[in-house]
């Protein structure tokens, strides 16, 4: 005799909505997932509305696609202080903060967003730190157009489905055209680069952590107040990030 299943269906349809975003696309529509999952558009949205209040979905600028919220992050940010991860960038950023005393950050895509998920912060007084759980947009840091090069143009699209970009500061990236051009300049070199389009007066340098199968996963990035920015300092923060990357991704992912 088989042991009784005991299931309940609301649970299921969260798992059902869960279980969506493992494939190919990072947003749904009310609309879709519905048609998706065969459930009432009614009962689908009062899921939805549940879900977004406890931070496990978010939306996009217009309100109508849904995509993986902060909370799913924050868990898995927790469960990677014990992992292969977190402990290699640990030791990487503890050798980066000996050799050059400024803020080293580690950081994965969620969305249109840079998620921070590990830190060694600078000692000296003038510095930008961003916190673990801080996001920015993706298109105006080093580390997000490091994690954007990888993708195609249609899947940036789905990112990006209007040309205009949002403006932190005066120096940010505007237009998807532009955005373009800086993506192939990273594919080119290798690094990502910040000049001041999230903070004024902050520079910086990121390189992606690949995976086994050579997918850019997360990056690794050192900020330097500009004042401190001299042409030997950034020719070896450069060497330096270089290494940490590669050492990451060979360590993490063999």
């Amino acid at each position: 005799m088989e042991p009784q299943k005991h299931k309940v269906k609301s649970a299921d349809r969260v798992l059902d909505i869960f279980e969506l975003y493992a494939g190919d696309k990072d947003s749904y529509s009310l609309t879709e997932i519905s048609r998706l999952l065969k459930t009432p558009p009614s009962s689908t949205y009062l899921l939805l509305q549940n879900m977004l209040e406890r931070g496990y979905l978010q939306t996009d600028k217009t309100g109508k696609q849904f995509q993986l919220g902060h909370k799913l992050f924050t868990i898995r940010n927790k469960r990677l202080k014990g992992s292969n991860l977190s402990e290699e960038f640990q030791q990487v950023a503890d050798q980066l903060f000996s050799e050059l005393n400024e803020t080293v950050n580690l950081s994965i895509r969620l969305g249109d967003k840079l998620l921070y998920i590990g830190e060694k912060s600078s000692t000296q007084f003038l510095r930008f730190t961003p916190n673990t759980g801080d996001m920015r947009p993706l298109h105006a840091t080093a580390s997000g157009k490091v994690l954007l090069a990888g993708m195609t143009v249609e899947e940036l699209r789905a990112i990006y489905p209007e040309d205009a970009l949002e403006k932190v500061t005066d120096k940010t990236i505007s237009t998807f055209p532009e955005l373009l051009t800086e993506l192939d300049k990273v594919r080119d070199q290798g690094f990502g680069y910040n000049m001041g389009e999230t903070v004024e007066g902050v520079q910086c340098v990121a390189a992606a952590v690949h995976d086994a199968e050579g997918k850019a996963v997360a990056a690794i990035s050192v900020s330097i107040p500009v004042v401190r920015v001299t042409g030997e300092i950034w020719e070896k923060v450069h060497g330096r990030i270089k290494f940490a990357s590669e050492q990451l991704s060979r360590n993490v992912y063999p």
